[in-house]
């Protein structure tokens, strides 16, 4: 293929080994219990990275690196969940230089899609940023495969109990907001600290990086 060439998220949707890893890394996750992780994630990560990049001022192509980076972030899962930031790191700067894009480029998305765990998380870059920010504010009850084990599974409830997840940012305040909707008869919202206190660790991390405070949102309480 040709190098050195600007490569577009349209392009990497559209390739035949990203649209396999997707969805057979969502297909694994599901049958080891986990929550979906397939195309809707993906394209809810993938928007919302650009969405912030762009509100803050970044430019068009910074702006697409972090879409990118959003909607491949997951395809390490086809090889393990534990090591999935790597595996999808390597995964990714594979078919990408392939496609032609440069190297400055892709090792950009590749540290983002290292470094999104929040067990390992170094924010080492605005795209990196935006892909965590993005992709641990995706909680919400239609990532739950089935609800017959809310009652016993804590993410399964936690994730079902949020109606609504939304990120909003305010570029002249410098301050971006996770708003959720909990419904407090399915989960306490002590429970959703209770188990992402280490996610929004990483969020506030990555907000700093991009010069902005974080704040949460529950049911109309920040």
């Amino acid at each position: 293929m040709e190098k050195n060439k600007v490569i577009t998220l349209e392009q990497v949707k559209n390739h035949p080994d990203v649209m396999v890893y997707i969805r057979k890394a969502n297909e694994f996750l599901g049958v080891v219990g986990y929550t979906e992780h397939g195309e809707r994630h993906a394209n809810y990560v993938s928007k919302n990275a650009r969405k912030m990049l762009q509100t803050l001022g970044y430019d068009a192509h910074t702006c697409e690196l972090a879409a990118i980076a959003g909607y491949i972030h997951d395809v390490g899962n086809v090889i393990s969940r534990h090591t999935h930031p790597t595996a999808g790191a390597c995964l990714a700067g594979q078919f990408l230089k392939e496609m032609g894009m440069p190297v400055e480029d892709r090792v950009t998305i590749m540290s983002a899609i290292g470094n999104h765990d929040e067990g390992a998380c170094d924010v080492v870059s605005p795209v990196a940023a935006a892909l965590v920010l993005a992709d641990k504010s995706d909680v919400h009850r239609s990532r739950v495969r089935t609800t017959k084990e809310i009652a016993f599974d804590i993410h399964d409830r936690v994730n079902y109990a949020v109606t609504k997840s939304e990120l909003h940012m305010d570029a002249q305040r410098k301050v971006i907001t996770l708003k959720l909707d909990i419904d407090r008869t399915i989960s306490d919202i002590v429970e959703y600290f209770e188990i992402f206190t280490a996610r929004m660790v990483a969020c506030r991390r990555s907000a700093k990086l991009l010069g902005c405070m974080l704040e949460v949102d529950v049911n109309g309480s920040s």
